[in-house]
């Protein structure tokens, strides 16, 4: 079992949780889920690429299967342990004096503790199938939200509302026109890459108001900016896409709107 107290059941959130679950028990050979949209892609408009989630591809690249529970009765096997913890377990916050998502999680591990001494049942197979994690098992990596975009002659690219400005250099040149992948880490760390290697850059937030002095002072992209300024005026304030991860869990970043 893991519990952890989050801000939203997000893609980072499940992230965060099952790195801590996999660096304490190891490697399953399958997560048993219910169709929530960060386990499989819900949306007919979504089936596109690979057909996967962010969540989906980070299980693959570290050989784990995802199996969405598909009758009535595979549900209730969930819901029931659901309805469980979540009576017990406010219960035992309440008792404790429990009001915070701090306070919340550091009882968690006395709350698991305690009620797999209650209610935990021996397995009929005491087999435990987890596998040990490897050197090439590297969840940092895999438990990342990736996206690709194609770079443009100005050396730029767009990435939930915001300007990414790759620093000119031979290596960055060879990548005009192509596919590069945006690499966004739960920690709040971002990484554009191209062929596997990071490319430095500097960002500019397009949801930030554009004045006619930074039109004026930017030579380079003097006239994108310009665009976006016009825009901005004839436009209310933005917000950012909704194809981007929602980021309530994740620490750090750079996308706050406001």
């Amino acid at each position: 079992m893991h519990l952890q107290f989050v801000q939203s059941e997000s893609t980072f959130a499940y992230f965060n949780a099952t790195q801590r679950y996999l660096e304490q028990h190891g490697k399953p050979i399958a997560f048993y889920t219910d169709k929530h949209a960060v386990f499989r892609v819900n949306k007919p408009a979504g089936l596109h690429g690979d057909g996967m989630t962010q969540f989906g591809r980070a299980l693959k690249a570290l050989t784990i299967e995802i199996i969405c529970a598909n009758s009535s009765q595979a549900k209730g096997r969930v819901e029931r342990a659901n309805k469980t913890l979540q009576d017990r377990l406010v219960k035992e916050l309440r008792l404790a004096g429990i009001s915070t998502m701090e306070a919340g999680n550091a009882f968690l591990p006395t709350f698991m503790a305690d009620y797999n001494t209650r209610f935990a049942k021996a397995p009929f197979n005491d087999k435990d199938l987890h596998r040990p994690m490897t050197p090439r098992d590297r969840l940092d990596e895999a438990f990342t939200w990736r996206a690709e975009r194609t770079l443009s002659q100005s050396l730029t690219l767009q990435y939930d509302n915001i300007l990414f400005m790759i620093e000119p250099s031979e290596f960055a040149q060879a990548a005009i026109g192509q596919r590069v992948e945006v690499v966004d880490f739960p920690d709040g760390r971002l990484e554009v890459r191209y062929k596997g290697r990071s490319m430095p850059y500097r960002t500019f937030d397009k949801l930030r108001r554009v004045t006619e002095t930074a039109v004026l002072e930017n030579k380079r992209l003097g006239g994108l900016l310009a665009l976006i300024r016009q825009s901005q005026q004839s436009e209310p304030p933005g917000m950012r896409t909704s194809k981007a991860p929602k980021r309530r869990d994740q620490t750090k970043h750079m996308f706050s709107v406001g």
